[in-house]
């Protein structure tokens, strides 16, 4: 009897992750949220994959034509005090920025994953050193942080960007799935792996995980988001490297060259807005997730709809 029920209960626990995800599927798509903030990103992407499908110019940082042109046919944005095409400058700076946003959100996502789920699953004197290492990095100022280490690790270089953006960016996420774990650690699914004989790490990997699929997803994008909007932010500052393309490069050299006083306001503006767009496509998936992650977080007209299709004629 024991038996059967062990084996039931390892049965609902496999297909639970399977029910989950096609649930987010669907609730993907049937999110406006989500569906806007993937469009705005796809067109990023496609920017940052194929520049040339937007701009003929082939080099945005030659100095090849008249400086401080006025927006035209041949310079959508005009062009800078150098002599660059902006309109180019900004096709070709959205690979860099997309870089950052991704790479830096996803390995501070996996760090989150490691530190928080695996502090809250092992428990003891491991849960107590993981949650005080976190908590350190959540209470410590950010941006003068980020600022001494882009500094002393060695400034202008991408790598040094995103190093300092995963270090700084992981112990939000961390705690949040901590948090999550320590609510699923006694679940039925999980003592029916332990009865198994399961490793913990198949545990985690193979029950834990998919039961927060959604959160992580979540996670993964405010990382992104922090990561657009720090990066840009140290290179304004001139703690990247200026001779690179990317927006944050773009709002330095046009602050530099006094853009907005001198009749270029485009230089600035541009990278500004996109920056922006990019941001708000991150926060726009990442608000649909959460609420695809937590029901009470859903628009009330979106219940009502659903009671008024559920109830039966006539009521």
């Amino acid at each position: 009897m024991t038996a059967l029920l062990v084996a039931g209960a390892g049965t609902d626990a496999a297909d639970e992750p399977r029910r989950r995800r096609g649930g987010l599927l669907s609730s993907i798509l049937h999110s406006r949220k989500a569906l806007v903030g993937f469009f705005i990103f796809f067109v990023f992407t496609v920017a940052a994959i194929v520049p040339q499908l937007f701009t003929s110019v082939k080099d945005p940082n030659a100095l090849q034509f008249t400086p401080a042109l006025p927006p035209s046919g041949d310079h959508l944005l005009g062009t800078t005090a150098l002599g660059q095409d902006i309109w180019a400058q900004l096709i070709y700076g959205t690979r860099e920025s997309l870089i950052i946003a991704v790479v830096a959100g996803l390995f501070a996502t996996v760090l989150s994953v490691l530190v928080g789920v695996s502090s809250a699953y092992l428990g003891g004197i491991a849960d107590d050193v993981l949650s005080m290492i976190t908590n350190i990095f959540l209470v410590i100022p950010t941006f003068p942080l980020i600022i001494i280490f882009a500094t002393y690790a060695g400034k202008g270089t991408l790598l040094v960007v995103l190093i300092v953006l995963v270090v700084t960016g992981w112990s939000y996420g961390a705690n949040q799935l901590r948090a999550q774990t320590l609510s699923l650690r006694n679940r039925d699914f999980l003592e029916s792996a332990r009865v198994r004989g399961e490793r913990r790490s198949y545990i985690i990997v193979a029950e834990v995980l998919p039961t927060m699929i959604s959160l992580i997803v979540a996670n993964f994008l405010g990382a992104a988001l922090y990561s657009v909007l720090t990066a840009a932010g140290l290179q304004f500052l001139g703690l990247g490297n200026p001779n690179s393309i990317s927006w944050g490069t773009m709002l330095y050299w046009s602050q530099n060259q006094q853009a907005l006083q001198t009749g270029m306001p485009l230089w600035s503006i541009a990278p500004g807005l996109c920056v922006a767009l990019l941001g708000t496509s991150f926060a726009l998936m990442n608000y649909a997730f959460d609420e695809i992650s937590n029901p009470a977080l859903r628009p009330v007209r979106r219940r009502r709809v659903k009671r008024k299709r559920t109830s039966p004629a006539g009521h």
